[in-house]
């Protein structure tokens, strides 16, 4: 059986656009595929289906090779809360998935996103708690940057209507 433990990563991010349109843009494919795990001319799939239950898929297609997202919907309050399930099957053998909140916070003329990911972390044979703390720094550490340059698209996007992707 697979050692794992949790480690939480918590960002916030301030959007001058109303909640609902936050809200959106986690939601609907039509925007999800613009911004999350992918970019508009990489993506091979984006489904949503925001609902308790319902199912979200993006696919990704770089270098050759193809990397996939899933999850489930646990909770779906719009404008305001979105709760689901996190996971690239490409990278983990096991059914384990993180958790991902997003709460959205209307402000007068703006909203502010609070984001927590609840991050498995796979523990190697014989490791010591020194190593299960440093793995936890790691994975949190290249988590948020991957987050980071996806909330700047995300911010661009809710913000004008469009992303300038990077020239790579």
């Amino acid at each position: 059986m697979t050692k794992t433990s949790i480690t939480t990563l918590i960002m916030k991010r301030i959007f001058e656009v109303s909640a609902e349109k936050v809200f959106d843009a986690w939601a609907n494919e039509e925007m999800i595929k613009k911004w999350m795990f992918t970019m508009e001319h990489t993506n091979k799939v984006a489904k949503s289906d925001p609902r308790v239950g319902g199912t979200w898929e993006i696919v990704d297609h770089r270098d050759g090779k193809d990397y996939r997202a899933i999850g489930e919907y646990k909770v779906v309050e719009p404008p305001t809360k979105l709760v689901f399930t996190f996971q690239m099957p490409q990278f983990n053998d096991s059914d384990l998935a993180d958790v991902i909140t997003v709460e959205i916070h209307p402000l007068e003329s703006s909203c502010e996103m609070t984001f927590t990911q609840e991050i498995n972390v796979i523990h190697e044979e014989g490791w010591s708690i020194v190593d299960i703390e440093k793995a936890h720094e790691d994975w949190k550490k290249e988590t948020e940057q991957g987050w980071y340059y996806m909330f700047l698209g995300l911010k661009e996007l809710v913000e004008t209507g469009k992303i300038t992707y990077p020239s790579f």
